[in-house]
């Protein structure tokens, strides 16, 4: 791609390789790929990596896994380059000191050479007087010699923004119209390590980007001001802004890493969402469904739906409540509609981690597996959740683990179960009759027989009748379907299993 193939709109995410990748990425994502897509612009992403104390190597990686994971891709980046990289604010540096060295050279900006805790004095001082807090200008109009002779002096210094009295604090913003920001202060552009802050570098990258839109959290709204004057100052054009609501917790607080661990956005990875139910979930936050022909909401629907109807005005700018309840329900209805073997596969990597399965099934297995997933696919909504009902299908009898309350709640009258359960089922004939016809040990017959020997012969309820079977079996209270269990386990492991619990008993 060259700058002459640039799309009418170009919408960039920008995050910072700081940790684990936050869910806001892929919510900012989400709604910057959506209308680049409808618009037939681009999409990119651009590493944010000038907080060299907070910077992690393995965060940039992850940032990349996770949005392939989602689907989420962009047209230019670190990883497959574009004609207006580099994509690394770190590989950018010299890029930001013509802009510094203009703004410092026109007055607009200034050297400040106040210590860390010089700073801290002071904002200590404002709060103790109620005052506004704010850089006090105290370097403001001196040389190096004369701030040298004061208290609180740094050797290295910071670049200062100088921001007028008459700062403009409305702008026009795609989802909430009229903004109105407070009043900033003489906001640090370039820190002593040389890196820029944000705030001149973000308007410095959007301008060498083409970026048409920019597409932000509402935290941003306080900086805006500040941005929009950079962009005047330097002579650039300004693009359009979007700010997004917040996504918060139940309690209405910032979604944050440190009180959630929702909003990591690897842990949806880890706890077996499917990227395409968390991508429509995402979707359905500060934006409303669309509705079918009676009305109704249409709660499922594929980003390629989403971005064909996609626009700024129906966002709602009030923050969403990130309902994990809801996330999961929709999950589930994922799970459930998913091709038997395209959940088979999907539940491999669980199966794997847990020590279920090799990274190296036989076919037998596979085999096996996908039999066991035709029980389980609707009593799930997370795919970690298959663990520990597909667990007793792949352990050896004798290593079976019988759970302490699945024990206690086995009656009295489990010796006698197990002993009608074993009797009854050592006479059905496990054999293929022939290449078509099935063997007499399936679901359907397994249950006739204890039905009758159990439930009428012994004249037991059927919860009462199957439930020592059913610890036995797989261990558990709670089994995927007894009989077709029974039937896939084969008759040689399920009257092992049933003979080593009446032994314990």
């Amino acid at each position: 791609m060259s700058t002459k193939d640039l799309g009418p709109v170009r919408l960039r995410v920008a995050p910072s390789p700081t940790g684990d990748p936050h869910v806001g990425t892929s919510y900012m994502s989400l709604f910057n790929l959506a209308f680049a897509r409808q618009q037939g612009g681009q999409f990119i992403l651009r590493i944010e990596d000038t907080d060299r104390a907070r910077f992690r190597h393995d965060s940039e990686k992850q940032v990349f896994d996770t949005l392939h994971w989602l689907g989420l891709t962009w047209d230019e980046g670190p990883d497959i380059g574009g004609p207006v990289g580099p994509y690394r604010q770190s590989e950018r540096l010299a890029t930001y000191q013509p802009y510094v060295e203009k703004l410092l050279r026109e007055g607009k900006a200034y050297h400040c050479w106040c210590s860390p805790e010089r700073l801290q004095q002071m904002r200590e001082e404002q709060q103790k007087n109620k005052q506004p807090t704010g850089y006090d200008r105290l370097c403001y109009g001196k040389t190096e010699a004369q701030r040298r002779e004061l208290p609180g002096f740094s050797e290295t210094p910071v670049v200062r923004m100088l921001i007028p009295d008459d700062v403009p604090l409305e702008f026009d913003d795609l989802i909430r119209g009229k903004v109105s920001a407070p009043r900033p202060d003489d906001q640090v552009i370039l820190k002593a390590d040389g890196f820029p802050t944000y705030h001149l570098a973000v308007v410095v990258d959007d301008h060498e980007m083409k970026v048409t839109h920019v597409v932000r959290g509402e935290e941003w709204i306080s900086s805006t001001p500040k941005h929009l004057l950079l962009y005047r100052w330097l002579g650039l054009e300004t693009p359009k802004f979007a700010h997004m609501p917040l996504l918060r917790n139940e309690d209405k607080s910032k979604i944050s890493k440190r009180k959630n661990p929702a909003a990591r956005l690897t842990w949806f990875v880890e706890q077996g969402y499917l990227p395409e139910a968390l991508v429509n979930f995402l979707a359905l936050l500060a934006y409303p469904p669309a509705q079918d022909a009676e009305g109704n909401d249409v709660e499922k629907f594929t980003f390629a739906e989403f971005s064909r109807d996609f626009a700024w005005e129906k966002v709602n700018p009030v923050g969403p409540i990130f309902d994990l309840k809801k996330l999961e329900w929709l999950n589930g209805v994922y799970i459930r509609d998913l091709e038997l073997g395209d959940f088979t596969s999907r539940l491999l990597p669980y199966l794997e981690r847990e020590g279920v399965l090799s990274g190296n099934p036989g076919l037998g297995e596979l085999g096996r597996l996908q039999d066991v997933a035709a029980l389980i696919q609707t009593r799930i909504s997370l795919l970690k959740d298959a663990v520990p009902l597909v667990r007793p299908f792949f352990v050896g009898d004798d290593m079976l683990e019988i759970a302490e309350d699945a024990r206690a709640g086995l009656g009295e009258d489990a010796k006698d179960v197990l002993d009608k359960a074993i009797d009854v089922l050592g006479d059905i004939d496990d054999h293929l009759v022939s290449l078509v016809a099935p063997s007499a040990w399936n679901a359907e017959n397994i249950e006739a027989k204890l039905r009758e020997a159990i439930v009428d012969g012994l004249g037991k309820k059927a919860r009462v009748a199957f439930g020592p079977i059913r610890v036995a079996v797989s261990g558990a209270k709670i089994s995927p379907p007894l009989f077709e269990s029974m039937a896939i386990l084969g008759k040689t492991s399920t009257l092992a299993r049933l003979v080593a619990l009446r032994d314990s008993l």
